[in-house]
């Protein structure tokens, strides 16, 4: 029996989270803190495009979990491109496999994913554990779009919905004004925005990069003598060295520069709540027509379009706090 039909009484006292991710380095690192979390019970792993093809993403996904020895937890692939069919990875920030193109030639094999398609396992748990569960998506938003289109009672069904993606500023990483995981997927970011009635919790670009870490703490954090941290010193070295070579340099000019690991704030939120100190409500949604601003967050800040949902915006982090989740990821 899967974990995921175990009764909920099981996982009294936990989170019981689906994480559906597009493994890079940072998607690791967010894995990663996801798993050393006591708090946090595991239901699921989805995968979708992104950072890397979507074979490669199933692969790093179970890579992590024999890393972590938890190879219990099931991993369903899932979309391969947008909802468009387009497809747009990021091989020079993550590297062409997506973690940074070290290999490991004892990688477990693919056979470990689940028949099950992610957009349907997403439905199935949450429809067995409805109003329980929380989903934190940390890559382009197509299985979480696909599940609210093909089964329309998944959103209400959720607990929440963490996502880290957007911008609240126009500010971009891939075009003028967009983010790298709506800019991969515009049509399903704003079905998301839009169909979601649950509560949702973004974790902006923005946010993440006022919230960068120094790159002193990035050394002893990667030199911990553990499995874990020399795993992540090996797969990070790529994206490190392009951050400082001055890869990222557009991203940090009004932030100062550092280490920057995107996907773990919005995994450090779902995972305790209080490591986010100030936020806002906001009608949100998606420009899609815009020859400069396709993919860009429209963040209502005077409620003028009147939308019916608000979106958590976070604007500050408890770095205190976020620094030791990150730390207890490589122990």
């Amino acid at each position: 029996m899967q974990q995921a039909v175990l009764p909920s009484g099981c996982h009294l006292g936990k989170k019981m989270l689906i994480l559906d991710v597009d493994v890079g380095v940072d998607d690791a690192q967010a894995l990663m803190m996801a798993l050393a979390a006591p708090n946090v019970h595991i239901l699921a792993i989805t995968c979708t495009h992104g950072n890397t093809g979507i074979d490669n993403v199933c692969k790093n996904v179970l890579r992590l979990l024999k890393l972590c020895n938890r190879m219990e937890i099931p991993v369903y692939r899932g979309a391969g491109t947008s909802l468009l069919g387009v497809v747009h990875h990021d091989a020079a920030y993550h590297g062409k496999d997506g973690l940074g193109d070290v290999p490991d030639p004892d990688a477990p094999g693919v056979e470990h994913i689940k028949s099950e398609h992610a957009v349907n396992a997403m439905a199935r748990i949450v429809n067995e554990h409805p109003g329980q569960v929380t989903l934190v998506a940390v890559g382009p938003l197509t299985n979480v779009a696909l599940a609210a289109k093909l089964h329309p009672t998944f959103p209400p069904k959720l607990k929440g919905l963490y996502i880290m993606g957007g911008n609240m500023e126009a500010r971009g990483n891939v075009r003028v004004c967009g983010e790298f995981n709506f800019v991969t997927d515009p049509e399903a970011a704003s079905i998301v925005l839009s169909h979601f009635t649950c509560p949702v919790y973004i974790a902006t670009l923005e946010y993440s990069l006022r919230h960068h870490l120094s790159w002193d703490f990035y050394k002893k954090w990667v030199n911990q003598d553990t499995p874990k941290a020399r795993f992540m010193k090996k797969i990070s070295a790529h994206t490190a060295n392009y951050t400082l070579e001055g890869g990222g340099t557009n991203e940090l000019v009004e932030f100062g520069s550092g280490f920057v690991s995107c996907d773990s704030y919005a995994m450090s939120a779902a995972i305790d709540d209080s490591v986010v100190t100030k936020r806002a409500q906001y009608g949100v949604s998606v420009e899609l027509h815009g020859s400069l601003t396709r993919a860009m967050m429209i963040v209502d800040t005077l409620d003028i379009l009147k939308l019916p949902q608000k979106a958590t915006v976070f604007l500050e982090c408890d770095m205190e706090k976020f620094k030791q989740l990150m730390i207890n990821a490589l122990k």
